[in-house]
């Protein structure tokens, strides 16, 4: 299956940015270092996103409008008293010119809401607020079946080997320039 294909093809790329972003949460103590990271998040997962919505809509992924994460890291800014960056562009992001490619880069947003869960609780217990948590909250108590209902339509889509090696591809380069615009901002 290409998510199981995925998970393994990406682990390094997924491993790597785990351990930059793990590193700046446990270094948050403030509201205004919180929404820093958000902002970082919302710049390129928004720019993300527009790249994306250009390929996927309802007919690809039924539940494509739910699954969009900018305005909800928007809230969360705003909520925090601060204010709404750019939206990455270009060289930032990943090059996606087809639903195969938007499917790889939905992949790294939405493998994020599983991880959202830990760092919203991680946040609340350094900072003593649950303010500006909806993001990082992720679905809820839906997670788990939104996770399992984005890997079965990713797994409907790539039909040939060559198909999955875009998904695969386009996966790996989101990781990739999600690192690079993280390592930017530092």
């Amino acid at each position: 299956m290409l998510s199981d294909k995925l998970k393994e093809e990406t682990k390094q790329n997924h491993q790597i940015l785990e351990k930059a972003l793990v590193g700046r949460l446990k270094s948050i103590r403030s509201a205004q270092e919180y929404a820093g990271l958000l902002k970082l998040f919302y710049g390129y997962f928004g720019g993300l996103e527009t790249q994306i919505n250009k390929t996927i809509d309802g007919s690809l992924l039924t539940d494509s409008t739910q699954r969009r994460k900018t305005q909800a890291i928007a809230d969360d800014i705003l909520a925090l008293g601060d204010g709404i960056p750019a939206k990455a562009t270009g060289n930032y992001l990943p090059r996606i010119n087809d639903h195969l490619e938007a499917l790889g880069a939905l992949y790294v947003i939405e493998g994020s809401t599983l991880g959202g869960r830990i760092i919203s609780k991680m946040m609340q217990q350094q900072l003593g607020f649950n303010k500006g948590m909806s993001f990082f909250s992720g679905y809820g108590d839906k997670t788990e079946q939104m996770w399992g209902t984005f890997k079965q339509a990713l797994n409907n889509q790539a039909q040939t080997p060559g198909q999955e090696a875009v998904v695969i591809a386009a996966a790996n380069e989101t990781f990739l320039k999600f690192g690079e615009w993280f390592a930017k901002a530092h």
